[in-house]
């Protein structure tokens, strides 16, 4: 299978560094257009691949084609690569937040079927442990679906997911990372305030979190377990606990992530 990117920014270079050591793709059937002819030619020449000139040109090589721009020039990419696509057929996949499968099909006015499938993914791509939903429209068979899906494990966990759920997920996944990112730096900053160095502070609650994710994860236990089993009757991580959840820690997390969702449904009605 040949697999084309349009953009080849930050998420399109880990996807496809991620396939290639994956084994998922080799990287001669990998092809590459970004307006930033420069760096997509010295990526493309690291990793093996091609960089193409235009996009019209990735479009008449390969099989699937991912879009990998952002929300708000994914319709101008559509527009120039309009005839292309209709003409050639590939499997049209985006990562483009916001954008839903309806909203793709209708920028090329036409009744001819075209097999679109949606991808949300989140910036962990990058460190190989990325997680992704996916989802297709009525055009795209389940085989298409579980490729993309078989491509985005490669560079962590994808799941199929119904495209009305998106919004949720894109508050759980696709912005939780920033909330995490939060959380470390808070654990950081308390830490330096009781006298321990930034820098020092900083990588021990890294490696806490990254443990704690871990543990979890292989753990399968249900996350109040793991906590009961870290509180000792009347020890330092309950007056933690009770002093977080007396400043109501978990409806100000649920609160945010209520927000996003908010936020991401009034996006995809733009």
């Amino acid at each position: 299978m040949k697999i084309g990117f349009i953009g080849a920014g930050n998420m399109a270079t880990a996807i496809v560094t991620g396939i290639i050591q994956k084994g998922f793709s080799q990287p001669e059937d990998i092809y590459l257009y970004d307006i930033s002819t420069k760096k997509v030619q010295a990526f493309a020449k690291e990793v093996g691949a091609h960089a193409l000139e235009n996009p019209q040109e990735v479009i008449e090589t390969v099989d699937t084609l991912i879009l990998a721009v952002k929300p708000n020039v994914i319709k101008g990419v559509l527009l120039t690569a309009k005839d292309a696509i209709l003409k050639n057929d590939p499997l049209i996949v985006s990562i483009a937040a916001g954008t839903s499968t309806e909203t793709i099909y209708e920028v090329f006015e036409t009744n001819q079927p075209i097999r679109i499938v949606r991808v949300m993914p989140n910036m962990n791509a990058m460190v190989g442990e990325g997680a992704a939903a996916v989802c297709g429209n009525t055009s795209a068979t389940q085989a298409d679906i579980s490729t993309i899906i078989d491509l985005f494990n490669a560079v962590g966990k994808a799941w199929p997911l119904e495209e009305k759920y998106f919004s949720i997920f894109t508050a759980i996944a696709g912005s939780s990372p920033a909330y995490a990112f939060l959380f470390i730096d808070s654990i950081a900053r308390a830490a330096v305030k009781n006298g321990l160095p930034k820098d020092l502070a900083l990588e021990m609650a890294t490696q806490a979190i990254l443990g704690s994710a871990e543990t979890l994860a292989q753990s399968k236990e249900n996350p109040w377990t793991l906590i009961d089993r870290v509180s000792s009757p009347g020890g330092t991580t309950v007056a933690g606990i009770v002093e977080l959840e007396d400043h109501g820690f978990i409806s100000t997390v649920i609160k945010g992530i209520d927000a996003t969702i908010r936020k991401d449904e009034e996006l995809g009605k733009k």
